[in-house]
């Protein structure tokens, strides 16, 4: 796999800037470079405006590659399959690495089935043992790990896990060079046209690539008082989750649930507020990195994981909490 082998990297932007998850897949991929010997490139697509970030060129990546059309749209992956196809089957990537995001999840099985390759999803490490690479993921809702040896079918296709790859300090790189090419792609290809994206009001995070979320429950009571999440959310510079009932009773929308049908996120923190912690909420945040429980009821299996359990009224501590972390965190 190393002669003269390429590992692309798909770049997801949003508004011309590079996404968290971007920056985290890049850094994967140039791990995985070294540990093959192979050249990492990074790989964007857009309209003939596109442009590269510099936060992209001086990644430490040794080239990028940016794939232009009039009619090309991130977020349109009927078009990006068959840019993206066309690339790969003209230069042959031996690995192709992007983000388990909305539109990673979206973008890779219709990649994988178009080249006819093999798909690793949802990656939380990856390994190389001489010329095989190795992917491990979750299953069976967390509770074990799958490790898959891809063959001989190139290229390897997987996505990872946000707030997994990220790199232990940024380094500055010299800026890699930028071939710009146009694709073709069929008229077919192009049947999906977006017409405008809208982001929901309010909304600043993605709670899949959150760093700290702060995720509510029925123990809140009533939708009202999920104001008071919105509020320790604002502080801390987080993202704001929810339960699957807290969903059902159209109390938050689904793109807020975390948990086996939900997101399935891993922040640096979460925090867990009047949540009992179901075997199917569990799923969705056990692999958090410091997990903060509060509940009255001291039995709650949601303290089983938790780092920090605090037994009391959510209602009464959330203020408590919020004016505290303004102190500490106030310039």
């Amino acid at each position: 796999m190393n002669d003269g082998k390429q590992i692309w990297v798909w770049v997801e932007t949003l508004a011309g800037q590079v996404k968290p998850v971007g920056l985290e897949a890049l850094h994967a991929g140039k791990t995985l470079a070294e540990q093959l010997g192979a050249t990492a490139t990074a790989v964007l697509a857009g309209g003939p405006d596109a442009t590269v970030p510099e936060a992209v060129t001086g990644s430490g990546v040794q080239q990028v590659l940016l794939i232009q059309h009039p009619h090309l749209d991130p977020h349109n992956s009927l078009g990006l399959v068959e840019a993206f196809a066309a690339q790969i089957q003209s230069r042959q990537p031996a690995v192709v690495l992007m983000g388990a995001t909305n539109h990673g999840k979206e973008l890779a099985p219709a990649l994988a089935a178009k080249l006819g390759v093999g798909l690793a999803t949802d990656c939380i490490a990856l390994d190389v043992e001489g010329d095989t690479l190795k992917a491990r993921r979750p299953v069976y809702a967390g509770k074990a790990h799958i490790t898959f040896q891809f063959g001989e079918h190139r290229p390897c296709l997987l996505t990872l896990r946000p707030n997994v790859f990220r790199p232990s300090q940024a380094t500055a790189a010299e800026a890699a060079p930028v071939e710009t090419v146009t694709a073709e792609i069929p008229e077919d290809g192009l049947r999906l046209k977006i017409k405008d994206v809208v982001q929901a009001a309010g909304r600043k995070l993605d709670i899949s690539e959150a760093r700290i979320i702060v995720s509510g429950g029925m123990g809140m009571q009533k939708p009202e008082n999920f104001r008071l999440l919105e509020e320790l959310a604002e502080v801390l510079g987080a993202a704001v989750g929810a339960s699957r009932p807290v969903v059902d009773n159209g109390w938050r929308e689904y793109s807020n649930q975390v948990g086996q049908t939900g997101r399935t996120v891993s922040p640096d923190l979460y925090i867990a507020c009047g949540i009992s912690g179901a075997v199917q909420h569990l799923a969705g945040m056990s692999s958090s990195r410091c997990i903060v429980a509060i509940n009255k009821d001291p039995n709650a299996p949601i303290f089983d994981v938790a780092d920090y359990g605090i037994v009391g009224n959510v209602l009464d501590i959330l203020p408590v909490m919020t004016a505290e972390f303004k102190k500490v965190l106030s310039p």
